[in-house]
């Protein structure tokens, strides 16, 4: 099975998930607990997970989901190819009603995000990309819609800018003391500096986009969390790296929690 019909696949998971997602926040029986890290869990995250997972088995590639069972490292380094997934980004977002969660399904392939799909189940935006291929976006994407007829009815990406001021896209939760230090640094170069405040993986989809110029992240992240807008970003020109903006974020380490990074 090719890449793309692989993304077929996980763009039709998305659409379904999101499906999952958005009969639990109309019913507002949200099941919140709270996970061994403190960080909440509700029915939405565990319903679009076994959505998803459910989709991803008929590829035989095996499936890192955030809700999921996280294998030894022992054993998950052996593969060369698997899926990463977070069902729901942004659950607090979700839980506090600021529509801006979205499902993330990325492909890694060597340790690197080769392919992507971020969906906003709530404004109905659909980000795909292919590394080497391209990136799309479309509004109100139809039911088993494929990469092919988005490819054709979507947005091509990047698609720019309709202002000339440099923006920061920022986390609208998680603005850590040295973010906004590396802001105000970025401040003396680009007086004009606008930031957007988004939540979850849609971050990454501005940068895609040609909308923001630069998402700094000093705070935790998870490579669940970056491994979807990350494919996206890199199949419209853009990428993520470490601080030091030269080395690529990478996937499958023993500690799946990110390094602080800048993605521009």
């Amino acid at each position: 099975m090719g890449t793309v019909q692989l993304v077929d696949i996980a763009i039709n998971a998305s659409l379904l998930a999101g499906e999952k997602i958005m009969e639990v926040y109309a019913s507002g029986d949200f099941e919140i607990v709270e996970k061994d890290d403190s960080s909440p869990l509700t029915k939405a995250d565990l319903q679009a997970h076994l959505m998803i997972s459910d989709l991803l088995e008929s590829t035989q590639i095996p499936v890192l989901s955030e809700e999921g069972i996280h294998l030894a490292f022992a054993e998950r380094k052996q593969w060369q190819i698997f899926w990463l997934v977070d069902p729901l980004d942004g659950t607090k977002g979700f839980i506090s009603r600021n529509d801006e969660f979205t499902v993330n399904i990325a492909l890694i392939y060597e340790n690197k995000s080769i392919a992507g799909v971020v969906y906003s189940p709530v404004s109905k935006e659909l980000y795909v990309g292919i590394v080497g291929l391209g990136a799309w976006k479309i509004v109100n994407p139809e039911a088993n819609c494929t990469l092919d007829w988005i490819s054709k009815h979507g947005m091509k990406l990047p698609f720019g800018k309709t202002k000339d001021e440099f923006t920061v896209a920022a986390s609208r939760n998680n603005l850590d003391v040295k973010t906004v230090a590396f802001i105000e640094d970025l401040k003396i170069l680009h007086p004009d500096l606008k930031i957007i405040n988004k939540g979850s993986s849609l971050k990454f989809c501005l940068i895609a986009e040609a909308t923001a110029d630069i998402y700094p992240r000093f705070g935790p992240t998870m490579e669940w969390d970056t491994a979807a807008g990350h494919a996206i970003m890199k199949a419209s020109g853009r990428n993520i790296f470490h601080i030091d903006q030269q080395t690529e974020l990478h996937y499958n380490k023993e500690n799946l929690l990110n390094p602080h990074f800048i993605a521009l």
